[in-house]
């Protein structure tokens, strides 16, 4: 295939930045997206211009690097894939692809397609988390938990934190992201020793970080690689108001 890329060129976060055209050809459909952006860095260097910067790591769909925002959408067409899995079958000779990086004020443009998501890394270390003894490891049957539990709470740990529910978002909430890692640890028994403050922590510092308010659009979930369930986020929503409960009830 044939085909025209509009790319987003931005040099750093004071850079006003651009798109860029560029022209690719002989793409094979069987291409992964990463692997044509690659034969497109491949071309900028031989033509000694900078190759666009992208993130990227296992290139199958795990650790939740890559993160571009592809004709409008978050990691593309396709349904429940990331743009690593995203194949270029998914596109026909002649397209232009327009790719920019993920669009919100608490993920600053570090250059071109990279963006900063270290603001996710710090609503994990405001409470995600639970705590244990240290020492030898506990038999895996010693705490019975029901499989629906089991199941509900592993759906929720498959969030990836790629930020695609918040490129999503037209206000750029993260409201499933944290919402997900609340729910995954709410649901089980190892999380309860820090029920009472989680949510409260971990709901500040996404404030803090300057992600918007939830919208109810559920665009955040349609565009969820993992297809984590908007029902984490009323999860989340009872355990916030549980601890604020609590916490005024103590106070008093």
């Amino acid at each position: 295939m044939n085909l025209t890329l509009k790319v987003w060129r931005q040099k750093n976060q004071n850079d006003k930045g651009k798109m860029e055209t560029y022209q690719v050809s002989d793409i094979s459909p069987d291409m992964s997206f990463l692997e044509m952006m690659d034969v497109l860095n491949e071309q900028l260097i031989k033509e000694d211009i900078e190759p666009v910067h992208f993130d990227h790591d296992c290139r199958e769909g795990i650790c939740g690097m890559c993160s571009m925002h592809i004709n409008g959408r978050p990691h593309g067409p396709q349904q429940a894939v990331t743009t690593c899995q995203l194949h270029m079958r998914s596109f026909k000779d002649g397209d232009t692809i327009t790719i920019e990086p993920w669009r919100a004020g608490a993920f600053p443009v570090v250059k071109d397609l990279v963006v900063d998501r270290t603001s996710f890394d710090r609503i994990i270390q405001a409470g995600g988390y639970v705590s244990v003894n240290t020492g030898g490891v506990p038999d895996a049957n010693e705490i019975p938990i029901p499989k629906s539990v089991a199941d509900e709470a592993f759906n929720s740990a498959t969030c990836i934190g790629c930020g695609a529910c918040v490129a999503a978002c037209k206000n750029a909430s993260a409201m499933l992201f944290t919402s997900a890692k609340i729910a995954q640890l709410a649901m089980l028994p190892q999380g309860k020793t820090e029920a009472k403050t989680r949510a409260e922590k971990m709901v500040a510092q996404m404030d803090a970080e300057g992600f918007g308010a939830c919208t109810n659009t559920g665009a955040c979930s349609a565009e969820c690689p993992k297809e984590i369930s908007l029902e984490n986020i009323a999860r989340m929503n009872r355990e916030y108001f549980s601890a604020k409960a609590k916490s005024e009830n103590t106070d008093m």
